[in-house]
């Protein structure tokens, strides 16, 4: 990229308007200032495919590990759990009363080390307490998929429901992707149920480099 000053100069603008604009193109994640002041045009971001299991998951680790390996990344996430009341819509969402303890957990998930998307899962501790599932990333299951930890402590999952939504930003969710609030994005809120009872909600956070991919099987025919 030219300096301001050449920008300036060479658009008829003062060096403010020039910064500016070049802020604009930082935030929006287009540009890039290197140590020793150099500014380059970012690479465009390759797309990832996020595969959305329609019944269910692949067992025996986890599917976004999985996911990235298929194409040729390496998927990682860093995680943070505790327990907290249900606010009023998550409660809703898992049909408990608001204030019931949940396991709230918070994921950046990462591909070849850097962050991707973003989830933040509920689990009931009405289901979960005392077991060893109680902590996603802790005990014997830690970072398995949702359907495999909860059928391991008797809750096999009846099918799951995912809403995508268009989505925006949020200040916090910009900084841990590293992009600018405000930007366009989608979320899925996504619940497992057995039955009637609601094991997990979730909202994913997906910005506009992954690509959600459904996998629908066919169903069987007498």
């Amino acid at each position: 990229m030219p300096t301001v000053h050449e920008l300036a100069e060479a658009h008829s603008v003062s060096p403010r308007t020039a910064y500016d604009a070049t802020r604009v193109l930082r935030d929006e994640g287009l540009i890039v200032t290197k140590p020793g002041g150099k500014t380059l045009v970012r690479d465009r971001p390759s797309m990832l495919r996020l595969a959305r299991p329609w019944y269910v998951e692949a067992p025996g680790g986890s599917p976004w590990r999985a996911d990235a390996a298929a194409q040729g990344r390496t998927g990682a996430w860093e995680s943070h759990s505790e327990p907290v009341p249900a606010p009023p819509a998550v409660a809703e969402r898992l049909r408990i009363e608001a204030g019931a303890r949940v396991m709230r957990t918070h994921y950046v998930f990462t591909a070849d080390g850097a962050p991707t998307f973003l989830s933040t899962s509920w689990e009931p501790l009405a289901i979960t307490a005392g077991t060893p599932v109680m902590l996603p990333e802790a005990g014997p299951y830690a970072g398995r998929g949702v359907a495999e930890r909860m059928e391991a402590i008797g809750h096999p999952h009846t099918h799951l429901e995912e809403e995508p939504s268009p989505y925006a930003l949020t200040g916090p969710e910009a900084e841990r992707l590293h992009l600018r609030p405000g930007l366009p994005a989608l979320l899925i809120e996504r619940t497992f149920w057995e039955g009637e009872r609601a094991l997990e909600t979730a909202d994913i956070v997906l910005p506009t480099s992954i690509r959600p991919v459904y996998r629908i099987p066919r169903a069987p025919t007498a």
